[in-house]
């Protein structure tokens, strides 16, 4: 079985895992789950600079690896602005005498 093949099996099965694993989540440990898909989302970003920058890297797999690089960036930042948010939520406001 050639390498590429595998790893398009190995993509379908993550996304099939990752909707059902993120479908069945406790909307209390939603917070904590998004903390870790930035975490994901960050490794995918170095993986596809590494991708996009590859010496021999065809034009297709160049323009690929820079919507993944795009993309997942914009993933990062907006899950960590959105947790910045959900956390400012519970913090205790100061009463006004």
């Amino acid at each position: 079985m050639p390498v590429h093949e595998l790893g398009i099996y190995v993509f379908i099965l993550a996304a099939f895992l990752g909707l059902e694993l993120i479908r069945r989540v406790s909307p209390l440990l939603h917070t904590p789950l998004m903390s870790l898909t930035n975490a994901i989302s960050a490794i995918s970003v170095v993986g596809a600079i590494l991708i996009a920058g590859e010496e021999n890297a065809s034009t297709f797999s160049r323009v690929l690896g820079f919507i993944a690089v795009t993309t997942a960036t914009i993933n990062v930042v907006s899950g960590y602005l959105i947790t910045d948010r959900m956390l400012k939520m519970f913090k205790k406001q100061e009463r006004k005498p």
